[in-house]
């Protein structure tokens, strides 16, 4: 954050530096937020989150990066929604029978090898810039099939760097169920990935 005292330039510099941050994050906080409190009340999440964080951008050390300090207000907003309409937020996901089949068990060998290895594919060409726009419509459908707690798990760990610890304070759920959660996010993106550049196709 921009400190120049209370002079219009330091304000001006400050207002321009957080509406950078706007641009910058906001579709990435919605995303967050919709898993725990839902899509209807999301970006009401967000908005008072924007607030605080406004409020509270001078105290911001740059201890953590900006996207987890931003998280954690979204997500200690979220739980105030939660807390403030009285009633408990059952996420349905649970990790399941760990020894169900993998996603990536059949890309490796035993060895820890590829059986084969991804498809390289370049984004440099008009072809490849395309094909990156329909890649990233495939991935916000899969991100809309999964499951409440599989995709928090996801947008929480890869997308805002939050700890497991807030991952699971948030959720409610066992740290093995997390990283189970998280690993089969995970694997269902490769897949999807791969796929594609081998068909292009989702």
């Amino acid at each position: 954050m921009v400190k120049d005292g209370d002079n219009g330039s330091g304000k001006a510099a400050g207002d321009e530096y957080f509406a950078s941050l706007v641009r910058d994050h906001h579709r990435a906080l919605i995303a967050l937020a919709v898993p725990i409190v839902g899509a209807s009340e999301a970006e009401e999440v967000v908005q008072n989150a924007w607030l605080k964080a406004y409020r509270a951008i001078d105290s911001f050390e740059g201890r953590a990066a900006i996207r987890t300090w931003l998280s954690r207000i979204v997500i200690n907003e979220a739980r105030m929604q939660l807390r403030s309409r009285k009633r408990e937020v059952f996420l349905e996901d649970q990790a399941g029978d760990f020894g169900s089949a993998d996603a990536l068990d059949d890309c490796f060998r035993e060895d820890g090898h590829w059986r084969a290895a991804p498809v390289s594919w370049s984004m440099d060409s008009p072809e490849g810039l395309l094909m990156g726009v329909d890649l990233m419509d495939c991935l916000d459908r899969l991100l809309q099939r999964m499951s409440g707690n599989q995709r928090a798990v996801l947008e929480m760990r890869d997308s805002n760097e939050l700890s497991f610890d807030d991952i699971c304070n948030t959720l409610d759920i066992s740290a093995s169920n997390a990283r189970v959660l998280l690993h089969r996010a995970r694997a269902e993106l490769f897949k999807l990935v791969n796929h594609y550049q081998e068909t292009g196709e989702c």
